[in-house]
């Protein structure tokens, strides 16, 4: 399997999505829980994106049914639901993803219906085209990934390695062979259940576990230290012709 290339994004950065998808990105992650996206930023850069022919994952700013609809109901392509405790709270609040029978998301006319309606087919198709991926950055949604994984509700998992590894007691986050293990341990738990799992890989070794375990989509950097990189870059260059 091919994984796919994600940027990362803290701002509505209108720019920097257009140069990500001229660089040959095949997708975009809004980070609302960290980043500076209100919901009039995510009405407007949701669909701008989408028709840019990229994918949209939003981070939602909360594991809570508002804001997990307002980013699927602005069009998003899925959620990534950060803060999932353990299996019965992942059970609780991916239902907001999917709408009835299978879920609890409240139908809301507009953007997702083609601004028209819906028939008897349309929630089902809907359900299967939206992703919804509870994140893996607790010691106890650790514990019950396969659990989680076995929810009709979840589509595959978004692990977060930092807060994982820091909340096991490291207090920050390298990748030695602890960690390793258990990033491998998690993407295979996703591909043996037959659902997805995607992961920020911001090192070289990231992203070599990622490809290796049959990463769906990978982040490979983020917009803040992508502006960090190229201006100290352009700087050191100058000042090497200074001598």
């Amino acid at each position: 399997m091919t994984p796919r290339f994600a940027a990362w994004f803290s701002t509505p950065n209108v720019a920097g999505i257009e140069i990500v998808a001229r660089a040959g990105y095949d997708a975009v992650i809004f980070d609302a829980e960290h980043g500076n996206f209100d919901l009039a930023d995510l009405n407007r850069i949701i669909p701008f994106s989408s028709l840019l022919g990229l994918t949209v994952l939003v981070k939602t700013g909360a594991p809570e049914r508002a804001p997990i609809q307002q980013a699927l109901d602005f069009g998003a392509d899925g959620v990534i639901i950060p803060h999932v405790l353990d299996a019965a709270h992942a059970a609780e609040v991916c239902g907001f993803a999917k709408l009835p029978p299978l879920g609890d998301r409240s139908l809301a006319g507009g953007r997702t219906m083609d601004y028209t309606g819906f028939d008897a087919q349309w929630s089902d198709k809907h359900n299967k085209k939206t992703l919804c991926l509870p994140m893996v950055e607790d010691p106890a949604a650790l514990d019950d990934v396969d659990a989680i994984l076995a929810l009709d509700t979840v589509d595959g998992i978004f692990i977060g390695p930092g807060d994982l590894f820091a909340r096991r007691g490291g207090g920050g986050y390298r990748v030695g062979e602890f960690e390793e293990q258990t990033l491998r341990t998690l993407g295979r738990a996703a591909v043996a259940a037959g659902k997805a799992w995607m992961m920020p890989a911001w090192s070289e070794v990231e992203q070599r576990i990622a490809i290796e375990e049959g990463a769906h989509t990978i982040g490979v950097l983020q917009e803040f230290t992508a502006m960090r990189l190229a201006f100290s870059s352009a700087l050191a260059s100058a000042k090497n012709l200074v001598g």
